[in-house]
Parts: structure tokens; C-alpha cells; sequence
């Protein structure tokens, strides 16, 4: 597209409602609200520590506690959470929201009038990599909510968000690196937009985004090697061995620890993504969260053509249990995937491990 007629995410946004000549709109007000909120999210983190912004944004806190997930907050976690609600509370859209930073559902003030879309969303996923200035992004999901919470306007509960992926209206995540972009599907596709810093606009670059089935590269921390179960093991194990292996090619491996720039790679040029189940701590089903991690990168990866999965099960099938539950995630290339799959639900693999992973175990304990 050339760049005299690369649409804006306003337009891009009106041309999709056109698809439904009854839809009121609403939705698309909404993503506008919350990509004004990923603007505003990147111009703090651009800043780094030339910033005073901590000092400025509408919030009491300054990081240092500890959230529902037993992790420290960063003050960046703190102010982009608050700039996520502040930005769309008000706009009548939202019945409720829920945060990767809040123990419970945030309530819509009664000073404003509420909506049928619910909002879930990590407002900055892997701000532990701000301070060596690696991209870092924000994840959103857009449900809609129960009708009865629409026909009456009660507050919401925590079971009105625990709806399956597949429920999911949009889903998208903006990445803060050498420049920012917003990733989004509407259920039509996937479209990238760039923020032109001139216009102070989102602009369409990449309008049909797709993850090429087939891929040479996989993304997954190492570390936990000795934690994983068997088919994980078979398939890094594989994938290392390299041409002289069974996969009878060399594979790359990366490892960012931060899941909006890992996924914006294989959306980019393919890939596959594990931070999968483990028996590192019995008590956790895995690292990730359900809602607002697993659900909109899911999303967001099969309108792509890509495929994200537990290892078992598709992602987007998934029926959640509570609010911030976790869950192994598996997401990319899907003739991957795929193959993942078809390891953990290949019945040598379970019980004890097969002669693959004993002592000639590119990762043996």
C-alpha cells in the first residue's frame, strides 16, 4: 500500500464496521480509547529514566508492592494500569475491566454510564526488561459481557469474564520498541499499524498479517530444562540435534523473556513459542495467564493462520476457573504446533521418559 494511502486505524476501523451495517459502533470507540492508551503507555516508556512522568500520572502509587500474582510491581506496571483504566472507564462502552494488577474486577464509576464489552488486559507485559531497555508491550482482550449484566447494569463478578477464547470480540497488543506498533483482529484477519510520531496516529503498514506454517526457529527458556515434562523434552531435544537429527535441519533459538516481543517475531517471520506446563511448582498449571496473556495472544496468532495451544488442547477452547489462572502456552507456526501436540498426546510419552531423554539428553540433569 502506498504510503500516500495507507489508512488510519480510525478508517481501518470504519471499513471493518461496514461488514455489519447494524453495529452500533461501540466497539470501535472502544479500540480507539485503548489504542490513545497504548500512545500514551509508549510516550512514558520512551522516556526511560529521562522521564518525571511518575511524578505527573493520576496515581497514588509508586510500585514496590507486590500484585495477586506475588510479583513485584514495577512503578511503569503501576502507571499503565492506571492509564488503561482512566482512558476507558468513561466512554460508556464497559461494563467492567480486569487487570493483570488488580486482585478483583474493576467496577465502571457510577458517575458514568456502562456498556455491553467487557475489557481484560496486562497493561505492560515484561516491564522487568525496562531497566536493559528491551521492547516491552501492553495485551488487551475485548469480551462481551453477560446479558443480564447489560439489561441491569449490576457490577460485575469474576465469573461474568471467565469465557473461553473463542468468545473473545478483538484482541491485539501494542509493543514499545524502536518504534511502536499496535497488532490487532477484529475476527477478520490481523492488521499492524505503525504510530506515524508526526501524525500522533496509528497507520496501517501491515495489512494482513500471516505466520508462515513451516518454521526454523523456536523461542523457550532453557533453564527450566530440567523442570519439563517428556515431550517437551523430545521436541527441543530434536530441534538441537540439528541436520544430523531427526528434523534433518538446523533450528535457531531465541529467548527474550518478554511475550509481546517474542510473539510480535513469529508474527513477523514465523516461529514457535513455549513456556509450556513444568513440574517446577506442582501447584501452578503453568506461568502464563489465561485471560489476558494466553487468550488474545491466541487470538490474535489464529487469525494469523498461526496456532497456540496448552501442548494438549487448543488455547481458545480453554474454559477458565478464575480470574488470573495460569496455563502452559504453546503458540506459532501451526505445522509446530502441531507436531507439539502430537507429542504430548503420543501415549510413549507417558510414565517414564523413553531412551531419547536418558543419557543422551542434550539437557540431562
Amino acid at each position: 500500500m502506498p504510503l500516500s494511502h495507507r489508512w488510519t486505524l480510525t478508517r481501518y476501523l470504519i471499513e471493518e464496521r461496514r461488514r455489519f451495517p447494524g453495529a452500533s459502533g461501540d466497539l470501535n470507540a472502544l479500540l480507539l480509547d485503548v489504542s490513545l492508551a497504548c500512545k500514551a503507555i509508549a510516550r512514558v516508556v520512551a522516556f526511560g529514566g529521562l522521564s518525571d512522568g511518575l511524578s505527573q500520572m493520576p496515581t497514588q502509587a509508586v510500585g514496590g508492592e507486590l500484585n495477586v500474582q506475588g510479583e513485584v510491581q514495577k512503578p511503569l506496571d503501576v502507571i499503565s494500569n492506571e492509564v488503561f483504566m482512566r482512558m476507558n472507564e468513561w466512554n460508556g462502552h464497559l461494563a467492567g475491566m480486569a487487570s493483570e494488577e488488580m486482585d478483583e474486577p474493576r467496577q465502571i464509576p457510577q458517575a458514568y454510564p456502562r456498556g455491553k464489552y467487557l475489557l481484560v488486559f496486562d497493561p505492560l507485559d515484561g516491564s522487568s526488561n525496562i531497566d536493559v531497555n528491551v521492547a516491552v508491550g501492553s495485551i488487551f482482550s475485548i469480551l462481551r459481557a453477560p446479558q443480564d449484566v447489560i439489561d441491569s447494569g449490576r457490577d460485575v463478578v469474576e465469573s461474568d469474564f471467565l469465557q473461553p477464547g473463542a468468545k473473545q470480540i478483538a484482541a491485539g497488543y501494542a509493543i514499545y520498541g524502536p518504534t511502536t506498533m499496535l497488532v490487532l483482529s477484529v475476527g477478520n484477519g490481523v492488521a499492524g499499524f505503525t504510530l506515524n510520531p508526526n501524525l500522533g496516529e496509528f497507520v496501517l503498514t501491515h495489512p494482513d498479517l500471516k505466520v508462515p506454517p513451516d518454521t526454523s526457529e523456536f523461542a523457550i527458556n532453557s533453564s527450566n530444562s530440567r523442570f519439563w515434562e517428556p515431550p517437551v523434552k523430545r521436541y527441543v531435544d530434536e530441534c538441537l540435534a540439528g541436520k544430523t537429527g531427526p528434523r534433518g535441519r538446523d533450528f535457531n533459538m531465541r529467548w527474550i523473556a518478554s511475550m509481546v516481543a517474542e510473539a510480535h517475531r513469529i508474527m513477523m517471520r514465523g516461529g514457535v513459542f513455549l513456556y509450556p506446563r513444568d513440574n517446577k511448582d506442582p501447584s501452578k498449571a503453568g506461568r502464563l495467564r489465561l485471560l489476558y496473556e494466553a487468550n488474545p495472544i491466541g487470538f490474535i496468532m489464529e487469525q494469523a493462520g498461526a496456532r497456540c495451544s496448552t501442548g494438549r488442547q487448543p488455547m481458545l477452547g480453554v474454559q477458565p476457573t478464575s480470574l488470573h489462572q495460569r496455563i502452559g502456552l504453546v503458540f506459532g507456526s501451526k505445522n509446530e504446533v502441531e507436531r507439539i501436540e502430537s507429542y504430548h498426546n503420543d501415549s510413549t510419552n507417558r510414565g517414564a521418559e523413553t531412551p531419547l531423554f536418558a543419557e543422551r539428553s542434550l539437557f540431562r540433569d
